[in-house]
C-alpha cells in the first residue's frame, strides 16, 4: 500500500514508499483495530521532519511515513475490542509506551525517558498510508455527527490537554477562577484553545501578528473573542487596556513571544507552553524583573506536549459542545485539502509556501 515517507537526517526527502497492509492479528491478545485511513492532517511537525530537524525511522526502516492526525473508519476488530466496531469513525492518539512508569497507568503521552515513540514522528510510522492498525487502547471514537471536523481531534486534543494541565496544576492555590484569557497564536492549537476557554466563560484575547481583515480573526470573532494584531498592539500594550491575565496558552512557535508572555502575567496567573521552537535563537529579557515579579506574584509556567486517550475526549466532548455553541466556526479552520496520497509535493508546499493555508489535510479516501 502506498505510504508518504521521509529519510530522516535527509532534508527534503518527502517520498511515496511502499508497505505491506497491516493485519488485525498485528496486534496480540484480540486487541487490535485495522482502520482505512481517510483524511490525514499535516502541520508544522511535519515540514519539520521533513527538513530533518528531528525524527527517527522504525527500527528495520530506513524511512519514516509521516501524519499523526488521524481519521479514519474501522475496518475490522479483533475479539477483545469492545468499544468501537466496523463502520465506525475514529482517531488515533500519537504517543506509545517507552519504558516510563507513567505508561503503567495510561498515561504514555507524558514519559522519563529520553527516548519517546511517536506515530509519524519519531521510531513508529505515521498514519499518511491507505490503512494503520493500532492496539485498541489508542483508538478514539469519533461521533457521525463531527464527521465533517476530522483530523482537527487530534490537535484539539492537545489544547484540552494543555488546558486541563494548567486547572490541575493551579490547584496549588486552592481557589483559582480564571476571568481573563490571553491565546497567543492562531494557528489551530490557539484557535482551539480559544474555543475551549470560551465554552468555559473566560474573555479571551487571541493574539497573533496578521492584522484584519483575515480568517483567524473572523474565526475568533465567531467563538466572541477579541483579536488583537501584534502589528497594531503589542502584548504591554493591551494589558494597559484590559489588564493582565489571569492564564496565557503559548501557542506561537516563537520563543520571543512566549518570553514576552512572561512579563504580561497577572499575580497567581499561569502560562501553559504548547508550542515548540527549535533553531538556535537568542534574545534579551528583563531577567531580573521577570525573576522579582514571578517570585512575589506566585506565578506559574509549565509546558505541555502530546495528548492521551482520555484528553481526546475531552476534545471531542468540547468540539460537538463548540459545534451547537458557535455553529459553523470550527469546520473553517480546515482550509487546504489535498487530493491523495500521490499529491505529497502540493502538501508539503503548502506547507511551506502558503502562509495563508490555516490547516492542510490529505484526503486519503472517500467514506
Amino acid at each position: 500500500m502506498k505510504a508518504i515517507a521521509v529519510r530522516p537526517g535527509e532534508a527534503h526527502s518527502v517520498h511515496m514508499a511502499d508497505l505491506p497492509i497491516p493485519s488485525v492479528d498485528d496486534v496480540p491478545d484480540g486487541r487490535g483495530v485495522l482502520v482505512k485511513v481517510l483524511k490525514v492532517g499535516v502541520d508544522a511537525t511535519d515540514r519539520e521532519i521533513n527538513d530533518a530537524l528531528y525524527g527517527a525511522a522504525p527500527p528495520g526502516f530506513d524511512f519514516l511515513v509521516l501524519g499523526h492526525e488521524s481519521f479514519g473508519v474501522v475496518e475490522e476488530v479483533g475479539t477483545a475490542v469492545t468499544h468501537v466496531r466496523p463502520g465506525d469513525y475514529v482517531t488515533c492518539t500519537v504517543r506509545r509506551p517507552g519504558g516510563s512508569i507513567f505508561d503503567r497507568i495510561g498515561r504514555s503521552d507524558i514519559t522519563s525517558e529520553e527516548t519517546y515513540y511517536e506515530r509519524g514522528i519519531n521510531l513508529l510510522h505515521g498514519y499518511l498510508t491507505e490503512y494503520f492498525v493500532d492496539d485498541a487502547e489508542f483508538i478514539v471514537r469519533v461521533p457521525i455527527g463531527l464527521k465533517h471536523l476530522h483530523v482537527l481531534a487530534e490537535p484539539m486534543s492537545c489544547a484540552a490537554k494543555a488546558v486541563e494541565q494548567v486547572f490541575e496544576a493551579q490547584k496549588r492555590l486552592q481557589v483559582w477562577e480564571p476571568k481573563l484569557a490571553f491565546v497567543t497564536g492562531a494557528g489551530q492549537i490557539g484557535l482551539l484553545a480559544t474555543l475551549i476557554l470560551r465554552l468555559r466563560g473566560m474573555e479571551v484575547y487571541t493574539i497573533a501578528r496578521t492584522e484584519k481583515p483575515c480568517l483567524k480573526a473572523e474565526i475568533a470573532e465567531q467563538y466572541d473573542a477579541t483579536y488583537i494584531s501584534t502589528r497594531e498592539t503589542s502584548l504591554k500594550e493591551l494589558v494597559a487596556q484590559v489588564g493582565k491575565p489571569d492564564l496565557i496558552v503559548e501557542a506561537t512557535g516563537s520563543s520571543q513571544v512566549a518570553f514576552e508572555a512572561m512579563e504580561v502575567l497577572g499575580h497567581n496567573g499561569a502560562i501553559v507552553w504548547t508550542s515548540i521552537t527549535g533553531g538556535q535563537r537568542n534574545i534579551q529579557i528583563p531577567a531580573d524583573n521577570v525573576n522579582l515579579n514571578w517570585v512575589l506574584g506566585n506565578k506559574l509556567l509549565l509546558g505541555s506536549v502530546n495528548a492521551n486517550y482520555r484528553h481526546f475526549e475531552s476534545g471531542i466532548a468540547d468540539l460537538a459542545l463548540g459545534e451547537v455553541t458557535y455553529p459553523d466556526a470550527t469546520q473553517r479552520i480546515l482550509t487546504n485539502p489535498v487530493d491523495g496520497l500521490e499529491n505529497y509535493a502540493e502538501m508539503m508546499r503548502l506547507l511551506v509556501e502558503d502562509q495563508s493555508a490555516l490547516k492542510v489535510f490529505v484526503n486519503v479516501a472517500d467514506g
